[in-house]
């Protein structure tokens, strides 16, 4: 069965989707019609989400084969789905990747940030390098990807969407992780502040907070399922797809009259 094309002909960036919930998001878009840069910072894993995808977009409807954008070759416009490595804090790497889309696709209508990194740590030893390195890539990156697509976006007479990848830690306490959930409440913070600068060029700016997530990452822990499916009111965590079809709403035409909001995705974890 072929998806609905809710998405088609719209060009979308997503950071961090390699793997887990960034890499069905993207799958999910480019089913649906949509034309996706993929990024990631690892360039293997990039290559191979974006394969993955283009192939099953292949199956279904007979479209192009992925391209690998960066040093190795430019992307092809009719491709669903391209790949490009970099690191999603660096600013120069952030306007190249929005130049790219626009490039190839010559329009940018949704952007979603989610790349970020977790590195627990008690308090009262937190490390500085440890602190710096989250707050560059969970607020620095979003921040600046976020007035990247602000700045293409407002040409376009019809706007765009950006989302915000925030987390229940930036709502309810969770020992050894002061830092990211501090980012987390940060960025949704972003998301209401940029309302009022960003509401006039038809600009939405929402956040998605997922709960626990079932993803290859936490696929390493053999208790990780079992434990949160105990403490979860619905009774599991949430899986990649729960978390991706909640993105997809806030950026869609259906979400076209929310702005500055935030959707909590965890089974009700929050609600205890």
């Amino acid at each position: 069965m072929v998806p609905e094309q809710s998405f088609a002909g719209k060009v979308a960036v997503v950071t961090g989707a390699g793997q887990g919930i960034g890499f069905e998001i993207c799958r999910q878009l480019a089913l649906q019609g949509a034309f996706v840069l993929l990024n990631d910072n690892d360039g293997e894993l990039a290559v191979q989400a974006a394969e993955r995808i283009c192939g099953e977009v292949a199956a279904l409807r007979g479209a192009g084969v992925t391209r690998v954008l960066g040093k190795q070759s430019e992307g092809d416009a009719g491709d669903h789905c391209v790949a490009m490595a970099g690191d999603a804090s660096e600013l120069a790497f952030i306007h190249r990747m929005i130049g790219t889309a626009v490039s190839n696709w010559d329009r940018l209508d949704i952007v979603i940030a989610n790349a970020g990194i977790t590195l627990f740590g008690d308090f009262l030893s937190y490390p500085p390098e440890s602190f710096f390195e989250v707050m560059k890539l969970n607020l620095g990156g979003t921040f600046f990807l976020a007035q990247a697509a602000a700045l293409q976006m407002k040409k376009q007479p019809g706007g765009g969407s950006i989302l915000f990848t925030s987390s229940v830690t930036g709502h309810q306490a969770h020992k050894n992780l002061a830092a990211y959930g501090m980012s987390k409440a940060a960025l949704e913070m972003l998301a209401r502040n940029l309302v009022i600068e960003l509401s006039p060029f038809h600009i939405t700016v929402n956040t998605v907070a997922p709960g626990a997530t079932l993803t290859e990452r936490t696929a390493g822990d053999a208790e990780y399922e079992k434990v949160w499916s105990t403490i979860t009111p619905l009774g599991r965590p949430a899986t990649a797809l729960d978390i991706a079809q909640a993105a997809l709403f806030l950026v869609s035409s259906h979400a076209r009259h929310i702005t500055g909001q935030t959707l909590v995705v965890d089974g009700g974890w929050t609600a205890q």
